[in-house]
């Protein structure tokens, strides 16, 4: 019998348009597209890609009408994933690197030609679908069949972008976050209005920058989570992967870099004691305090532990993350944090267009307990408690919520997880009732989808808007 291995293996097929047969009951309003990114690939000739994040992006749709859900899968059609088709790795990706000459990763690391391969998650701008990773090479695609359109980058000044950015509905603009390197490294905080081109926000200059993968937003600061995992720009120039030029300093703290919207200075820079995070979920102001919940790592091993070779083993040793939230005195200049919910649990959502930048009652996310990604939890923060879905040979992708339009409660709508299902050995798309926290539907896919990231679900006869962190 498959186990969750599966999930890992590298997928050769592509679908266009496949009807799913759907077993339960769809919500009558439920309709919409649902987008998720991933990676498709791990091979490159006859050698393996190191590390869960190096695959080839895949783009999978589901398209919801009527009580049905059609599906289709596409490659990104990236250079990246072009020359891996000739047996070429022309792109350093995060664990894995080609056999490059001195000259090439100094151009490469520093602010030359970056990947492609857009693997991470899909957003909507200036009124286009693209796919994004950690680089400035954003992707676009038609949403239409997934073809590939061409390159778009976010002018800022910044050697990548984070795959994680914040829409503020008020302001009607996105907040990204950049890491520079060369030159007066560190961190581009920038805006990008709806109506106008991305501009710089601040550019905080860090000798040593941290890897970031997500930042949390209020409605007048930005909070960089800086936790002691740290590169130089020097050590960039080995012939090691990216992700092995960072350290973790177990003695230097995680620091909350406390960023003024309004006009770039740094107004708090408190520190805590040292733990990584991937994840933001949420923050928000009150007072002179802020609040920013996360899912915190003990250290940075969760990072090598999703390496392939791990990942792939039959009893994978995965660290677990916690739900914890900080408090930022910003008149003292002090933090403080406790745990929300112990987990583990990780890909973090909430309901994103009511409550980020707000306070939230229900955080959604996957865990695992004794296996890989095998439950989904919801925590109510408010009264301290969660709740499990669970099924064996389960194993849930990350859960989108879709609110319920004109539903008055913060739970009143539907999640959607992709799902593997060991015993089908085949991938389905999983609907839950946020509510009460149940099954309502699912619809079985002909084929195992690798496991994916992240994702957004774009309601029918409305504005695209994101959906998730």
């Amino acid at each position: 019998m498959a186990d969750h291995r599966l999930g890992f293996r590298s997928f050769d097929e592509e679908t266009d348009s496949a009807t799913l047969e759907v077993a339960g009951e769809l919500p009558d309003w439920l309709s919409g597209t649902l987008y998720r990114n991933g990676p498709g690939r791990f091979e490159v000739g006859d050698r393996t890609l190191a590390h869960w994040f190096d695959g080839f992006a895949l783009l999978r749709r589901f398209e919801i009408h009527d009580g049905e859900i059609g599906y289709s899968s596409r490659f990104l059609d990236s250079d990246a994933y072009r020359a891996a088709q000739d047996g070429e790795l022309r792109y350093g990706e995060f664990g894995t690197t080609p056999s490059w000459s001195l000259l090439d990763r100094l151009r490469t690391r520093l602010g030359g030609i970056q990947t492609d391969n857009a693997s991470i998650t899909v957003r909507h701008r200036d009124g286009e679908h693209r796919a994004v990773t950690e680089t400035a090479r954003e992707v676009a695609f038609d949403p239409a069949d997934l073809s590939t359109l061409g390159h778009r980058t976010v002018d800022v000044a910044a050697t990548g972008t984070l795959a994680h950015d914040h829409y503020d509905f008020l302001q009607e603009e996105w907040v990204g976050l950049g890491t520079r390197f060369g030159r007066k490294p560190g961190y581009v905080l920038y805006r990008d209005p709806d109506d106008g081109p991305a501009e710089r926000i601040a550019h905080v200059e860090r000798d040593e920058p941290a890897y970031l993968h997500s930042f949390a937003l209020t409605d007048h600061y930005a909070v960089v989570t800086e936790h002691p995992f740290r590169t130089a720009p020097r050590r960039l120039l080995s012939d090691r992967p990216y992700v092995e030029s960072f350290r973790w300093y177990p003695e230097r703290e995680t620091r909350f870099l406390v960023v003024d919207r309004r006009d770039g200075e740094v107004v708090a820079e408190p520190g805590v004691q040292p733990f990584f995070t991937f994840h933001h979920v949420d923050a928000h102001e009150r007072g002179d305090d802020l609040f920013v919940d996360l899912v915190a790592f003990e250290d940075h091993s969760i990072v090598p532990a999703l390496s392939l070779a791990n990942l792939r083993s039959r009893a994978p040793d995965v660290p677990s993350g916690e739900l914890r939230r900080y408090r930022i005195d910003l008149e003292t200049g002090r933090a403080e944090g406790r745990t929300i919910f112990e987990g583990g649990i990780e890909f973090p959502t909430i309901h994103y267009a009511e409550a980020n930048l707000h306070p939230y009652q229900f955080c959604y996310g996957v865990g695992t307990d004794g296996g890989f990604n095998d439950r989904l939890h919801k925590v109510d923060v408010e009264r301290g408690s969660a709740r499990v879905w669970a099924e064996e040979g389960i194993h849930p992708g990350e859960a989108l919520f879709v609110p319920r339009p004109g539903g008055e409660q913060e739970d009143d709508g539907v999640l959607l997880s992709v799902a593997l299902d060991t015993d089908e050995e085949r991938s389905c798309v999983l609907v839950l009732d946020a509510a009460e926290f149940e099954e309502r539907a699912r619809a079985y896919l002909p084929h195992a989808l690798p496991f994916d990231f992240h994702g957004t679900f774009y309601m029918e006869g409305q504005e695209p808007t994101p959906s998730m962190t």
